[in-house]
């Protein structure tokens, strides 16, 4: 059992401590009642979205010369899962796009040649140097270089880390011609409505410029080689894709979803925190962010999830308000040199 210390939220797991949150008589935050709705007609959403997929798919299908989609895709269990998805379901060509942060888990490792092979998907290992990545991690540990409104969802070690995983799979998709973009995206990461959507070349072009100013100075310039150079926005504008992340729709159980994974040779890594089943990192950023924030940077996706019935609270709680394991802590903390 957790030992919470805090008040939370009734009926999800919100804390007192994360940004704007209000509790009513009965100890229910605020999102809850706001979400109330959206919960009741999440049957329908999800069916709709599914429809949704099933036809864009039958639309794209085959049409690119060599893939129809690229995955980014880590080795944990939700990307392992929604790989498996797309190619069973819909026997698509898919390329795997794994990064390498060098803090993957060995097991996880293993796990992406083990689910790329039994699917017979080809696969992309894209590993920058070192010093560079220990800088970026290094930096966005002691603060917060990314938008307060990002850090609601994620900490700033890993913000930094996924926006450059979103952008080398979009590179990708663009320099290949491939139609389709693909994440293993939990319920409760991103919002349903963005699950089946066109990306917008402008909007993206935007927000990359945006980051080339958020980098630290010191490492802006080595960062801003993985970004979309600025000739594709318009030699490449009709190759943008449509991203698509199916877990945000379909049924997502963690138990049966391991179970399924296993026969495909994944095995669940015992190196990791309770919210990774791939990084060696994220107890560390977890633990960085809980200092300087007061809450955990998960809490919200998992929040979204209880309330949604895809956890139970208790499983919430104990995902949320478990201690970071010490150990793996101090290996990110010395890797780093902080």
């Amino acid at each position: 059992m957790a030992n919470i210390g805090l008040k939370i939220c009734s009926r999800c797991i919100l804390p007192e401590t994360f940004p704007g949150i209000k509790f009513d008589e009965a100890g229910a935050c605020n999102h809850c009642r706001q979400e109330e709705s959206i919960v009741a007609e999440a049957p329908d959403r999800k069916q709709k979205y599914c429809q949704k997929l099933d036809e864009l798919i039958a639309r794209m299908k085959g049409k690119a010369f060599n893939y129809d989609v690229v995955m980014a895709y880590s080795g944990g269990k939700d990307s392992s899962y929604a790989l498996k998805l797309l190619k069973e379901r819909y026997n698509l060509r898919i390329i795997a796009f794994t990064f390498d942060n060098h803090f993957v888990s060995p097991v996880a490792s293993e796990n992406v040649k083990a689910v790329t092979d039994n699917l017979q998907i080809d696969l992309i290992r894209f590993r920058p140097p070192w010093p560079l990545m220990r800088s970026l991690f290094a930096i966005t540990a002691q603060r917060d270089v990314f938008p307060a409104a990002t850090l609601l969802r994620a900490s700033s070690i890993c913000t930094g880390c996924i926006t450059i995983i979103k952008s080398l799979t979009l590179r990708t998709a663009l320099e290949m011609s491939i139609p389709l973009a693909a994440y293993g995206w939990s319920p409760g990461q991103a919002p349903i409505q963005a699950a089946v959507m066109k990306t917008n070349p402008n909007q993206i072009q935007q927000n990359q410029n945006s980051l080339k100013k958020t980098f630290p100075e010191e490492i802006a310039l080595d960062l801003t080689r993985y970004l979309i150079p600025d000739r594709y926005y318009e030699s490449y504008r009709e190759r943008f894709p449509y991203n698509i992340h199916p877990l945000a729709f379909f049924d997502y159980d963690e138990g049966k979803i391991i179970l399924e994974l296993q026969k495909l040779g994944w095995k669940l890594p015992k190196d990791t925190d309770s919210n990774s089943t791939n990084c060696l990192l994220n107890a560390f950023a977890n633990q960085c962010h809980i200092q300087r924030h007061g809450f955990h940077p998960y809490v919200l996706e998992i929040a979204s999830m209880v309330r949604h019935g895809v956890m139970t609270r208790q499983e919430g709680i104990d995902k949320i308000y478990g201690e970071q394991d010490p150990k793996m802590v101090a290996y990110a903390r010395e890797r780093l040199g902080l």
